[in-house]
């Protein structure tokens, strides 16, 4: 197996975070992102070096080198390795960075109440990813 270039933890019971690795895999055909659900059965002992309640509270991305990425540098990452780099450019913006990383935080300590709203559901119990999902 090749070693992924980026490796998402992310929040397996959050409808929103979900639905954005979904987007991701479905056009990460080289298959370069790795995502890891944060709360899957095992997590701790496959990854002692990330804390899940510290995931939680913010996105946490590994390069293939090793090093961490964090919030919205974890989204422009994956964005750009599935090719949409121009989706996401504007988050490298000096202004935009600095706004766009504070409603990120804001985002991310609100995502169950935010998915509340424009899903109907705070958390689900099993959110599957499938590679090719549509």
């Amino acid at each position: 197996m090749i070693k992924p270039e980026l490796t998402i933890f992310y929040d397996g019971g959050c409808p929103l975070c979900v639905n954005e690795m979904r987007h991701l895999s479905r056009r990460d055909t080289a298959q370069k992102i790795a995502l890891q659900d944060i709360h899957a059965q095992g997590f701790a002992e496959t990854f002692p070096h990330i804390d899940p309640v510290r995931a939680d509270q913010i996105l946490h991305g590994q390069l293939a080198n090793g090093d961490m990425i964090y919030a919205l540098d974890v989204t422009y990452e994956a964005w750009a390795l599935v090719g949409k780099r121009h989706w996401v450019a504007i988050l490298r913006w000096p202004v935009v960075k600095q706004v766009s990383h504070q409603v990120y935080l804001f985002f991310a300590k609100h995502r169950s109440r935010i998915s509340k709203l424009l899903t109907g559901s705070k958390r689900c119990e099993v959110c599957e990813i499938k590679r090719g999902e549509a």
